[in-house]
């Protein structure tokens, strides 16, 4: 190929799917020299690459490059988790957010609770004494069964307390509490449908933070 023909012009190609500019002749065919090809990734960049003109296809074949997805607000974060945990619930379901603390563990302890029923709900917070976390987690469950009126209705209890769910779901047999986990058992057993749904603690999501309020308050006021 004539020099005269050879000047710095450039057309859009695809080079392993990736959209590249390839330098062309006065025809805007491929200007090739030793059997390569010089492309270039932007025009304004200074470094170039020489690949071989079979290995250089059509603008079109270039595989679309993905939209970045926006950074969630967290906000945003802690209304999807909230959709994520909510999912697949009944209708008419009767929503209860539980959690209990303790400070030492053995120490003073207090329990909080959430209840939500349609645009309803009721908060409870209440000085237990002095327990460990663990009995904390299963009275605020307790405390919350008894609350409720009807048991005709489906029930979802979100709790944080993996230990809790463990043996109040997983027939874990209990090391400790065993009266406490059977009184809970025995009132489960009133409700037509009842389940669990284990949540993370401290993670953003409002109703579980709070119960964990409300037990931390309780500790609180049962210390004044």
């Amino acid at each position: 190929m004539n020099n005269k023909n050879q000047i710095n012009s450039w057309k859009r190609m695809s080079f392993k799917g990736n959209k590249v500019w390839a330098q062309t002749d006065i025809n805007e065919e491929l200007l090739i020299e030793k059997g390569m090809v010089l492309i270039k990734y932007n025009l304004k960049q200074d470094y170039e690459y020489r690949v071989k003109p079979e290995s250089l296809n059509p603008e079109d074949q270039a595989v679309p490059s993905k939209k970045k997805s926006a950074a969630l607000t967290p906000a945003t974060h802690n209304a999807l988790k909230k959709q994520a945990i909510e999912t697949n619930l009944p209708d008419n379901c009767i929503k209860i957010y539980t959690d209990g603390a303790s400070s030492g563990n053995p120490g003073p302890s207090g329990i909080g609770i959430l209840l939500i029923y349609g645009e309803n709900k009721k908060e409870i917070s209440k000085y237990i004494g002095m327990a460990t976390n663990n009995i904390a987690e299963l009275t605020a469950i307790k405390v919350a069964l008894e609350e409720l009126k009807r048991n005709d209705l489906p029930v979802r209890v979100f709790s944080d307390s993996s230990y809790s769910i463990g043996l109040l779901t997983k027939n874990w047999k209990p090391k400790k509490n065993e009266t406490l986990v059977f009184d809970i058992k025995t009132l489960m057993g009133q409700f037509r449908d009842l389940s669990f749904i284990k949540v993370k603690g401290h993670s953003g999501i409002k109703e579980n933070e709070v119960a964990d309020f409300l037990a931390t308050s309780a500790i609180k006021k049962g210390l004044v």
